[in-house]
């Protein structure tokens, strides 16, 4: 990716360029570099979302819409690989939207208007995106598919608002009972200090780390809140696939994922609730009628393993810790709030046009288990036909190379034209990545574990 300074001039020049009106912008302005050679179109959302597109010379008739691509997407690796292949590519930021999720899907069928007034009417309107961007890409499919032609949900939260974060609270709670009961660390109400409380929930886990009985602990409540075994190394580097019978590699890695890296879980969880909880009035989260000796049953095998060799090794008992969790008072969620993010989407599988989605293995944020969920809501409503799931072997939030995001554009695309899947294979989508940008492509064969906090339960 460009550097941070050529990513700033270019939205600067691009304020510029698009004044920030409720308007579309000339749709006959040249792009600022480094995507001089396509022309753009930018402004304002009725709520005040800024919004640009791209649209390059030979364009193919699709158009790419993206809830973060506002934020800098012209200076990316991936929009300069899309133009160059006739890709319209444009989109959004979350500045506005932020965790109102029903505003951030509609934002994406607006500003798809703003970009058929500019340019004209695309023959295939395609909602991507990453992170909360695939999320509402979910989202924009099942809500608008008289409006969009697809979508390509990468490392979205796919469980839903409501199942991802009482996952989370799974995973906090596990921690606080077990391991920090007599300190002032909160599980919820998040208070107004982000940063310091980031700070304080990191260095209380780090400290943890260092003991036997920490890490076994750390490794229980990763493996119920389905973390992966896998994670980034402080300096956001990537670590080696541990071997799932290396007991301390595998917990290694649900410490670095749940406290290590530039993004760790336990940061997210803190700041994204904090937001939530703003916007919602209070707690979304539940953990009432829990059964978490339960969900660590169906943790994966090389977790649960670890789990009770690290137990036996600190001389802890894995039946008494459980009794704990089961003793300790549990959370109770604000009616209020639950019905907030529930307005911004609940998952039904009810698709009217085709889904493709890609989730990394080793996702600390959009945990890979949340894509179970969302294939069966599909497969239960009779949709199964217009999905395909892919996994990517990556660590990290979000970690993948040009050529596998370009590959499955790409693979959308022919399933545009032809109306019937190409191949998505592993093999065939590495070869397809390698061919982009040189690098190997990392896709595999891959069956997520079940959702533990599938939303509504009765799915």
């Amino acid at each position: 990716m460009g550097s941070r300074i050529t990513l700033l001039a270019a939205v600067a020049v691009l304020a510029a360029a698009f004044p920030a009106t409720a308007g579309a912008a000339d749709a006959g302005a040249a792009c600022p570099d480094p995507a001089a050679a396509a022309r753009c179109t930018g402004g304002q959302l009725a709520d005040g979302t800024p919004y640009t597109f791209a649209k390059p010379a030979r364009w193919n008739g699709a158009v790419l819409v993206d809830l973060d691509f506002a934020a800098g997407g012209l200076a990316s690796p991936l929009t300069a690989s899309l133009l160059e292949r006739g890709y319209a590519v444009g989109g959004t930021t979350r500045t506005v939207s932020s965790w109102n999720i029903a505003r951030a899907i509609g934002n994406q069928a607006e500003a798809l208007g703003r970009f058929e007034t500019a340019f004209g009417r695309a023959r295939y309107a395609i909602a991507e995106g990453r992170s909360m961007g695939g999320m509402v890409a979910a989202g924009v499919a099942q809500v608008y598919p008289d409006r969009f032609d697809a979508a390509i949900p990468m490392c979205g939260g796919l469980g839903g608002a409501v199942g991802q974060w009482n996952q989370k609270l799974d995973t906090v709670f596990t921690l606080k009972t077990l391991l920090f009961r007599d300190s002032a660390l909160p599980v919820t109400g998040i208070p107004a200090d982000v940063p310091g409380t980031q700070q304080q929930w990191l260095s209380a886990v780090a400290s943890a780390q260092d003991t036997p009985a920490g890490r076994a602990r750390i490794a229980l409540a990763a493996a119920i809140g389905q973390l992966p075994g896998w994670g980034l190394a402080p300096d956001g580097s990537p670590t080696p696939v541990p071997d799932g019978r290396d007991v301390d590699g595998v917990e290694r890695g649900m410490f670095l994922a749940l406290a290590g890296g530039p993004l760790p879980y336990l940061g997210q969880a803190v700041s994204s609730r904090r937001a939530i909880e703003q916007l919602a009035g209070g707690n979304p989260s539940w953990n009432t009628g829990v059964d978490y000796a339960q969900q660590f049953a169906s943790a994966a095998p090389e977790q649960r393993n670890a789990v009770r060799r690290l137990y036996e090794r600190a001389g802890l008992d894995l039946r008494a810790d459980f009794g704990r969790l089961a003793a300790a008072p549990r959370v109770s969620a604000d009616p209020a709030a639950v019905r907030y993010l529930e307005r911004g989407i609940v998952f039904t599988g009810d698709l009217r046009i085709p889904v493709l989605t890609v989730n990394g293995t080793g996702d600390q944020i959009s945990t890979v288990a949340q894509q179970q969920s969302y294939g069966s809501l599909v497969r239960r409503a009779g949709h199964e036909p217009l999905l395909r799931q892919t996994y990517v072997q990556t660590a990290g939030h979000c970690t993948y190379t040009t050529g596998e995001q370009q590959a499955a554009v790409d693979r959308m695309l022919t399933r545009l034209r032809t109306g019937h899947w190409p191949d998505t294979a592993p093999r065939t989508m590495n070869t397809l990545s390698a061919a982009v940008d040189g690098a190997a492509g990392r896709y595999l064969g891959y069956v997520p574990p079940p959702f533990n906090r599938m939303y509504p339960a009765g799915h």
